[in-house]
């Protein structure tokens, strides 16, 4: 994947995110601070801003200023902990040029252990690691099934769909959210919500750029 690509790649994300703005605004206004949907376009915004000015000369660069961009204009803790994943996803790629299905898992993994770390949430507790823990045991299971990246992706996206639905049962136990406590049941989470956009839109780029 050069730096076109993944410009592009990149691009097809921050789209999504501008694309649900409102959406995710309106799930944190529930819930929380009512500025997740802001916050994710502005990171998002300044995240291609910083792309073209310097196209990024292999994957690992790319991922680096991809994370810098979104820790210092993501407000709350959605820019520390997206940040964070796509710095871990960067040292996963050192060397790396391509993108196959088993490296994906790997930057997948690594990134929800960035995010866990950073967050102290596990499974359970309504946050975006309930959209993406299912995610990668999708990813896992469909890539040990022979399957190749897309088929893992689109494995992983219906996970996480399914996680989503989930944060909406269960009460809030990080964040703002978990003030509200049992309040916060029926609302689904929007840092699952942001996280599974991103990997829609992920997904979908590499389908049609697969079909190229």
């Amino acid at each position: 994947m050069d730096g076109n690509r993944f410009t592009e790649a990149m691009g097809a994300m921050a789209h999504a995110i501008d694309k649900n703005k409102d959406f995710l605004t309106d799930l944190d206004r529930a819930i929380g601070d009512a500025d997740h949907g802001v916050n994710m376009a502005r990171g998002f915004h300044a995240v291609m801003e910083k792309l073209k000015q310097a196209p990024p000369a292999d994957l690992q660069s790319g991922l680096k200023t991809v994370a810098m961009a979104l820790i210092s204009t993501v407000g709350g803790a959605s820019g520390p902990l997206y940040g964070t994943a796509f710095l871990r996803c960067a040292k996963v790629v050192k060397g790396e040029t391509e993108i196959s299905a088993e490296l994906a898992a790997r930057m997948l993994r690594a990134a929800i252990d960035g995010i866990e770390s950073l967050g102290k949430a596990v499974p359970g507790d309504k946050t975006m690691i309930d959209a993406l823990e299912p995610a990668y045991a999708a990813f896992s299971d469909s890539l040990k099934s022979g399957n190749n990246l897309v088929k893992c992706l689109e494995a992983a996206c219906k996970a996480a769909e399914k996680g989503i639905e989930f944060t909406k049962t269960i009460p809030a136990k990080k964040g703002r959210a978990s003030y509200l406590g049992e309040r916060s049941v029926g609302h689904q989470d929007p840092g699952a919500t942001s996280a599974t956009i991103l990997l829609a839109a992920l997904t979908e780029y590499c389908r049609k750029t697969e079909k190229e």
